[in-house]
């Protein structure tokens, strides 16, 4: 009897059997799916419970309720939802008239994709970062791809970010004028994509320097050394060499003195002494004149050395002349690092005297020119009163 029980015939029929007497059965398991259902917001969505034929009365619940969106039912229970908006997103199940669950789907709503809003960022020469976001919220989860070119090459991918938001290229070609870069977003709902061209030595930024250093010097109360490293981001820095501003002023003035060095270091020599001073540092392309300046490194704040005993350290007369509310600027291309060399400034000074010696002796003879023309003048008038006098006596003189 076992054995017949296990043959393949008896089992054939018992399965047909079972099929048939319980068609509603097979019909919940077979449609009991849960699919995810994408829809525009504000149009017209139509859900369908499952894929079956046979044409039940059917019942629809939103989360667990049996409140609705508005929405029409059909005669084969498919659910039509009008005008949809985020309300209406959600799970979906559809029901027989005995209650049991015959499908489900989750229904997310949004939009699809629109032109998106491209930066990019170049640190250096060797790289460019570029990122993009909507202008129009969409909803919904999309994914990228980006295509970068020069002027009449073909196109290279521009390796998208593992978020979805921007992408990379390396060793672009810099000696081209003009790319363009090819972004496309895709959807459930569609794809759009977006061109943006792009100069890249207009765009040219290097990350500002790292590891800024500031001290005093011993010794000296109106000199601080400052000190950093070239941006880690920028590799070639023989190919490629930086220039650097350096500025800085007593903590709580408004004006800023400037030094601008090619090197990684440089000393000031007219800080205030005894105040606390505020220092900075930025770079730029030195070759590229189109390239940006980098963002200021965070303020830094040190105060010069100051004499904490009786002894009197050597001073440089320059030193002792030093106002801080006049800065030293000048265009970074022509600019140099402020020289202290008391020869240069012993020059300034002889200058500055010339100068106003030449103002005084102008002074002075417009001074003398004018009492001249004013004694000349009154000398003329005393010698015509002279002969008037004298032709009034000869008149007198004159018998009548």
């Amino acid at each position: 009897m076992p054995g017949l029980l296990s043959s393949p015939v008896c089992l054939t029929v018992i399965c047909f059997l079972s099929w048939s007497l319980h068609p509603s059965c097979a019909q919940i398991w077979t449609d009991e799916v849960s699919d995810v259902q994408y829809g525009r917001l504000g149009s017209n969505v139509t859900l369908a419970c499952g894929n079956s034929q046979i044409r039940i009365p059917v019942v629809w619940r939103l989360n667990q309720s049996s409140v609705l969106p508005w929405h029409n039912m059909t005669s084969d229970g498919r659910l039509i939802l009008l005008n949809v908006s985020q309300s209406a997103q959600g799970n979906y199940n559809c029901y027989d008239n005995r209650g049991l669950l015959l499908h489900s789907i989750n229904l997310r709503l949004g939009h699809p994709p629109g032109l998106l809003s491209i930066s990019c960022q170049v640190p250096n020469h060797t790289h460019v970062r570029c990122s993009w976001a909507d202008f129009v919220k969409t909803f919904l989860p999309g994914q990228y791809n980006a295509t970068f070119r020069g002027s009449g090459t073909e196109w290279r991918p521009c390796i998208v970010d593992v978020t979805g938001r921007h992408c990379d290229v390396d060793h672009p070609p810099f000696w081209q004028p003009i790319h363009t870069l090819r972004v496309t977003e895709t959807n459930a709902l569609g794809s759009r994509t977006t061109y943006v061209n792009i100069k890249l030595y207009d765009l040219l930024k290097p990350d500002p320097p790292e590891s800024v250093l500031v001290k005093e010097r011993e010794g000296y109360p109106t000199r601080l050394i400052v000190s950093w490293n070239f941006p880690s981001s920028w590799p070639l820095r023989d190919a490629f060499p930086l220039v650097f501003q350096i500025r800085y002023r007593p903590h709580g003035s408004i004006y800023w003195s400037e030094i601008y060095s090619e090197e990684s270091h440089v000393e000031i020599f007219d800080a205030l002494a005894g105040h606390l001073h505020q220092v900075q540092i930025r770079a730029r392309d030195e070759v590229n004149a189109d390239s940006q300046w980098s963002e200021w490194t965070p303020l830094l704040l040190v105060r010069p050395w100051e004499v904490h005993s009786t002894t009197n350290p050597v001073e440089e007369p320059d030193d002792l002349f030093t106002d801080y509310n006049f800065p030293f600027n000048t265009k970074p291309e022509t600019s140099t690092p402020k020289s202290h060399n008391p020869i240069h400034d012993d020059e300034g000074n002889l200058g500055l005297v010339i100068l106003l010696v030449l103002f005084s002796v102008v002074i002075l003879t417009t001074v003398l020119s004018l009492i001249f023309v004013v004694w000349m003048r009154q000398r003329r008038r005393d010698h015509a009163t002279k002969q008037e006098l004298t032709s009034m006596v000869k008149m007198k003189s004159i018998p009548i």
